[in-house]
């Protein structure tokens, strides 16, 4: 009963491990892929903005090929916040926030 109960218990904790493990590797991907979508979905409101935009999506497709997917990730985020201000109030650019 021991062992069972002992097996179970290592086999939720894998389970429960598993995800972050994934999730801290694909985090970079699915960044990526949010990017793309909302790229294709929203206008930006400058040509300047789109360059920096792809400069920066490009930088971290880099980061991800070299597998540093910790400076993918950080990169990633970053353009996603951008874009979700760009696309909450395009006329607000220097509004709030940072």
């Amino acid at each position: 009963m021991k062992g069972t109960a002992l097996s179970a218990l290592f086999a939720a904790a894998t389970l429960l491990a598993s995800p972050v493990f994934a999730a801290d590797q694909d985090l970079c991907a699915i960044n990526l892929q949010k990017i793309d979508d909302s790229m294709a979905t929203t206008a930006t409101t400058s040509e300047g903005l789109d360059k920096t935009l792809t400069e920066h999506i490009d930088k971290a497709k880099a980061a991800q090929a070299s597998g540093d997917k910790k400076e993918c990730i950080t990169i990633t985020s970053k353009v996603l916040e951008r874009l979700e201000k760009t696309d909450k109030g395009s006329g607000t650019a220097g509004g709030s926030g940072s």
